[in-house]
């Protein structure tokens, strides 16, 4: 189990969330593997997401990471009586009939923040779909972060971050090795799990940011 780390919540209420999170996740059976990257800001993916027990082990290993993250999530989880609790803990609601606003917006304030770590579960729900969204990666793009890679392995019982990534704008090479990340990862319900795939992979790659690093 990883020691406390003076991350992106050095405060001494984030001390107190990781013991939280490592007390939780210690009478759970789960251990924490992985570093975070140096960078202040980066957009962090998680999967797979097959179950509700992914909220508060992800939460959990986020707190022993010293993580304090934004979160989206549709915009019925932010309504009375648990809105308030929900925007405490991190959550953005949004509106989902309107995915491309929804990118524009976050990716604008994650370019703009000085520190922020934003997580996003590309899956989009706990059920099978036929591919992952891929709103993840060009908020990414846009914003010129990395993309960090955090996972859940049920058959394990690993909580982890793994891969960094710079996305290139070559999609398909880029999720090659976003896949190879989670390849002997379990969720949950695995007959839940969203195979690791966009759509945009069989387009043309996306144009070069137009942000320099």
């Amino acid at each position: 189990m990883l020691g406390p780390q003076i991350t992106h919540q050095s405060n001494p209420s984030g001390l107190i969330r990781y013991w939280v999170g490592r007390i939780l996740l210690t009478l759970l059976g789960w251990k924490v593997e992985g570093h975070l990257p140096a960078d202040k800001k980066f957009l962090m993916i998680g999967s797979p997401h097959t179950s509700n027990w992914d909220f508060p082990i992800g939460l959990a290993t986020l707190y022993v990471f010293r993580l304090r993250i934004a979160w989206v999530g549709k915009d019925t989880l932010f309504r009375w009586p648990f809105g308030g609790f929900m925007r405490w803990l991190g959550g953005i609601g949004v509106d989902r009939s309107n995915p491309a606003g929804i990118a524009q917006q976050l990716a604008r304030q994650l370019a703009e923040a000085d520190r922020q770590v934003l997580l996003i579960t590309p899956s989009g729900t706990r059920g099978k779909r036929t591919c992952w969204k891929s709103g993840f990666y060009r908020i990414a793009r846009a914003a010129n972060v990395p993309i960090v890679c955090g996972s859940l392995d049920f058959r394990t019982k690993t909580a982890r971050i793994g891969l960094s990534l710079m996305p290139t704008g070559d999609i398909t090479a880029d999720m090659d090795q976003i896949r190879a990340n989670y390849a002997n990862t379990t969720g949950l319900h695995p007959e839940n799990s969203t195979p690791i795939r966009l759509r945009e992979e069989q387009d043309a790659p996306l144009p070069p940011s137009d942000k320099k690093s």
